[in-house]
């Protein structure tokens, strides 16, 4: 094994502070490599992008036991509506919390650094040049840093930069309002104001909570402001975020070269919740422990490959399965949402309530789907992939 000694170079560098970056730098610092991290705003955590949803389990296997701080809120019900119906969901046996994703982001932070990793803020990578076997960092104000690996963690705009071009908008304020139930997630499905995605409320405690829409060419913060007006008053809007989601599943290659990706610039969230904790967190997991074992065997072809086999075994099937129901989605007009709903059984609830898995949730949309309705539906608008969504469907 070689190691850079020089002041600014590392075995390996992370760009991007994210949960899948932070990650990776720990796997790689408890393992013996020197590695910097490079997130370009003032604060690891900051801003809040995501809802912050995930279950006990996946943080478990992601290697976190949350402190009390981190922790905002339990989940015990979610209530999916449409124009015309609602359907009311028992999450209690899926132990879902809502985290607090600053706190969270540290504390992933602090174990990396506990293993040895730099961490940097307010550093903006303005480009990255490989040459010589090496990766060149340069970052705004001109400092650069060199290293063996360099691990992509910077987010969809990494998609962008690449051509891809499958970005949705999305918005998200943090409201005050007795409206906000403390239990309970709100879904709301409107094909016209929200085509292809969803308006959202995550309570982070009793009456308040993050308050959120997405949805293809729509402008976010025109859509929040009349959320909140139908809701009703009183509410106070705490801060407003807004940020590009992807939901168009994973983008191979994950390793090019020395080169890797991770989280969302690996397309490692959920095709229809835009959610990542979990499988972009284990990304950087998988990511870090492959260049640890390349770097001190010294077979980068060998070693590196093994992250995203090791990755698409675990989540491929459920992120492909999850993409051809996005597609189904995307083809829904109100009437037919509202008439999928209708025919939901309470039977399907319950049945969904017992056995649902939050980080893998293509089985509860089979339940959802599980109507003449929607099978008809199927038929008619996805054509020749009808056959095989129903076939495979039938191995969930």
């Amino acid at each position: 094994m070689t190691t850079l000694l020089e002041s600014n170079s590392f075995d390996a560098i992370v760009g991007g502070g994210s949960v899948s970056g932070l990650f990776a730098a720990r796997e790689m610092a408890s393992r013996g490599m020197k590695v910097l991290v490079l997130e370009e705003d003032h604060e690891i955590g900051t801003p809040e992008h995501c809802g912050g949803v995930v279950s006990q389990k996946g943080l478990e296997g992601l290697g976190i036991i949350p402190r009390i701080k981190t922790i905002d809120n339990e989940i015990r019900r979610a209530i999916i509506r449409t124009k015309e119906n609602s359907l009311e969901v028992n999450s209690a046996n899926q132990k879902v919390i809502v985290i607090d994703r600053r706190s969270f982001d540290k504390e992933i932070a602090f174990q990396a650094q506990a293993h040895g990793a730099e961490i940097n803020t307010s550093r903006s990578i303005i480009s990255t040049v490989y040459e010589n076997n090496l990766f060149k960092v340069k970052v705004k104000g001109g400092d650069i840093y060199r290293s063996k690996y360099f691990v992509d963690a910077r987010g969809v705009g990494t998609l962008v930069n690449r051509g891809l071009r499958h970005i949705i908008p999305s918005g998200q304020y943090e409201v005050y309002s007795p409206w906000i139930q403390k239990d309970t997630i709100e879904v709301i499905f409107d094909a016209e104001l929200y085509p292809g995605f969803f308006a959202w409320i995550i309570p982070t405690g009793e009456g308040k909570g993050k308050v959120g829409v997405a949805g293809r060419n729509i402008n976010p913060n025109v859509l929040l402001e009349s959320f909140l007006k139908r809701r009703g008053k009183p509410y106070s809007i705490i801060r407003k975020i807004y940020a590009p989601i992807w939901i168009n599943g994973y983008v191979k290659p994950f390793c090019t070269g020395t080169g890797v990706l991770v989280g969302d610039a690996a397309g490692q969230t959920k095709p229809t919740t835009a959610g990542g904790i979990f499988t972009g967190g284990m990304g950087g997991i998988y990511a870090g422990r492959a260049i640890a074992l390349s770097h001190s065997e010294g077979e980068e072809t060998k070693y590196l490959p093994k992250y995203e086999l090791k990755w698409l075994a675990r989540f491929g099937k459920e992120f492909d399965r999850l993409l051809l129901l996005r597609k189904l989605l995307e083809r829904l007009d109100n009437k037919s949402l509202d008439k999928i709903f209708s025919d939901i059984s309470g039977n399907t609830l319950d049945k969904i309530s017992d056995t649902g898995d939050f980080d893998f949730h293509s089985f509860s949309l089979k339940q959802f789907l599980n109507t003449k309705t929607t099978l008809n539906l199927l038929y008619a608008f996805m054509g020749n992939e009808y056959r095989k969504i129903i076939k495979d469907l039938s191995k969930i």
